[in-house]
């Protein structure tokens, strides 16, 4: 039962390492991207990020206000998006697309807090971005990696005419991992919902 999902952690190591790659890569872009900002970008980012930080500390009613199902579904269709790609060849490219958004979007975040605050935003992101994000990143390359590979194996089979074999099991073996990283998913958006903000009101003191 277990041999599907063996294949899919061990014996793609070449698709995960060019996967995190890709992800490092949007990650280093979004920070790059901080000191392409304007004055006056960056002014309203600070007077953005002043005005949230004052509402966590005082708990107001703008900090943190998705739910558990708005936090699961934005995380929940990132995912399905990165499945319903695999299941075509044109998808590919997709595919590798939102992993280096993914990157992008977590290297802006985390370097407009350091580039804001310095090693106070460093200590803000490590406790509002990095907590959830570990579980949510590799379940994002791991269905990744599933789907580029199953892309690859429609070509082999349906492209290179190589018809060997039934094309049912590769699919089920696809669709049941990304139903795993889906719960695991979940889970990581409840640590989001309930805990982060938790962690978030601890520091935010420090941030004023």
């Amino acid at each position: 039962m277990l041999r599907p999902f063996r294949y899919a952690l061990k014996d793609q190591t070449p698709l995960y390492v060019f996967v995190s790659v890709l992800f490092l890569m949007g990650v280093v872009f979004g920070a790059l991207m901080v000191n392409a900002l304007t004055f006056e970008q960056q002014q309203d980012l600070s007077r953005y990020l002043g005005n949230f930080f004052m509402s966590v500390n005082e708990g107001g009613a703008d900090f943190y206000p998705l739910t558990l199902w708005e936090v699961a579904l934005l995380h929940l269709k990132w995912l399905g998006l990165i499945w319903i790609l695999g299941l075509s060849v044109i998808g590919l490219p997709g595919i590798l697309i939102l992993d280096f958004l993914k990157g992008v979007l977590i290297g802006f975040t985390v370097g407009c807090l350091v580039g804001q605050f310095t090693w106070k935003g460093l200590l803000f992101a490590m406790v509002s971005v990095a907590p959830h994000n570990l579980l949510i990143i590799p379940v994002l390359l791991i269905g990744s990696v599933a789907a580029i590979g199953f892309s690859l194996n429609i070509i082999r089979n349906r492209v290179l005419m190589n018809r060997s074999g039934s094309a049912a099991r590769p699919f089920l073996t696809y669709t049941a991992l990304t139903l795993v990283l889906a719960v695991v998913m979940l889970g990581a958006s409840s640590f989001e919902t309930w805990v982060t903000p938790v962690m978030m009101g601890w520091v935010t003191p420090m941030m004023q």
